[in-house]
């Protein structure tokens, strides 16, 4: 879809066709196209089904909202989902004490930018693509948004941040081969983007989950945001002091860096899996104290502990069994506990999963979670079931009188 077939979908006569094709999602394909290619030229049909079919799949990251927005393929893939920008314009508000004045320096289709203006925020925003400013536009003209944006043509370098309240940033992490995690093939790139911050005083950076330690610029706070269990983005917060955070969403649950060394010790009663964003903001002490647990090996993320406990911040198991890695002695335990059905989980191990779930053979009406480790650095095997509060009862742990030590 170029610049005059987006353009055109705005027009009455595209607007018709739009909401036709709206109509016909889910269709065949070429009865669809068929079916429009009766009232509409093959431009306008392609144009219109193309945005019917993006309006489909961004239902997952806009809710209703995106029946009345516009996209491109590239802009939805790269967009923030409703919910976390949302979170990021709430926080951003609270931080400036107000409704400031934003500028957006490389916009793409204008997620943040809305969350941004419905937050109250006036947001001036640039992206440097012509169809992807005009997205924006009528994104914010549908969500009746106008009076509080403008979007312009324009290259971030070109923003001067000094010039506004606070300094907004997603810089594009695609190039022509496809996604980077190199922040220097962000665009604009990485010493363009610093620039930008050092410039403003306050600035909010969207960036990649993975991104290295070593360039997050000092003085600056870092974000780990976590959807429903999935580790969306990071974002980095400059102008209002350092730190690492993980932020869990829906619920708004909020982790902050203590300084927590966690022990270390043998395998108890139930084994927790931190979530990925607090894993990624090295926030595992902190969720090992929330549990009143420790770590089974100095180096990896997983958390055991002797009484049970409920915590947003990790996925809880209580164990069956602790066996040293063996294929044999793991499948002689899954047969003898009649299990079909394994959820199998590694952390600090190189086994190769789906390749052990061919050998180990399962067969019985049983189903049971294999977490794959290593504790003190010996690969291990936990079995284990999920942690549930109803399973967790005054008398203690079903396995009272289980050794859980590791086996020889």
């Amino acid at each position: 879809m170029d610049l005059d077939a987006f353009t055109e979908l705005l027009t009455p006569r595209g607007r018709r066709a739009l909401a036709e094709a709206g109509e016909l999602t889910g269709a065949d394909p070429v009865v669809a196209a068929t079916t429009l290619r009766k009232t509409y030229d093959a431009g306008l049909t392609s144009a219109a089904l193309t945005q019917a079919g993006l309006r489909q799949r961004a239902r997952a990251k806009f809710g209703a909202d995106a029946g009345r927005m516009f996209f491109t393929p590239h802009g939805l893939e790269q967009s923030t989902r409703a919910e976390v920008a949302e979170h990021r314009a709430r926080r951003l508000l609270a931080l400036h004490g107000g409704a400031p004045r934003v500028v957006d320096a490389c916009c793409g289709i204008g997620g943040d930018l809305l969350a941004l203006a419905r937050a109250g925020c006036t947001v001036s925003a640039v992206d440097t693509d012509p169809l992807t400013v005009a997205v924006a536009r009528a994104n914010a003209e549908a969500l009746g948004l106008a009076d509080r944006v403008t979007v312009s043509v324009a290259d971030a370098a070109e923003v001067r941040p000094e010039n506004y309240d606070v300094l907004f940033a997603d810089p594009a992490r695609r190039t022509g081969r496809g996604r980077t995690f190199d922040p220097m093939a962000y665009s604009p790139p990485w010493p363009v983007v610093l620039g930008l911050i050092s410039r403003a005083g306050l600035a909010c950076l969207k960036v990649a989950p993975g991104l290295p330690y070593e360039f997050i610029p000092e003085r600056a706070e870092a974000e780990w945001i976590s959807y429903k269990g999935e580790v969306k983005e990071a974002t980095l917060w400059t102008g209002q002091g350092g730190g690492r955070r993980a932020t869990l969403l829906p619920g708004g649950h909020t982790l902050t860096a203590a300084g927590v060394r966690a022990p270390v010790g043998p395998p108890g009663r139930y084994v927790y899996e931190p979530d990925g964003a607090a894993i990624r903001a090295h926030l595992v002490g902190e969720v090992a104290e929330l549990v009143g647990g420790r770590l089974l090996d100095p180096m990896i993320a997983y958390v055991t502990a002797d009484a049970p406990a409920t915590t947003p911040w990790a996925a809880g198991y209580e164990v069956e069994d602790v066996l040293p890695f063996s294929l044999k002695k793991l499948r002689a335990a899954l047969r003898e506990r009649q299990i079909g059905n394994v959820t199998i989980k590694k952390r600090g191990s190189a086994v190769d999963i789906e390749r052990l779930r061919t050998d180990l053979r399962l067969s019985g009406p049983n189903s049971l979670v294999v977490i794959l480790t290593r504790i003190l650095d010996k690969p291990s095997v936990i079995l284990c079931k999920d942690l549930s509060p109803a399973r967790i009862t005054e008398s203690g742990h079903p396995y009272d009188n289980r050794d859980l030590s590791i086996q020889p």
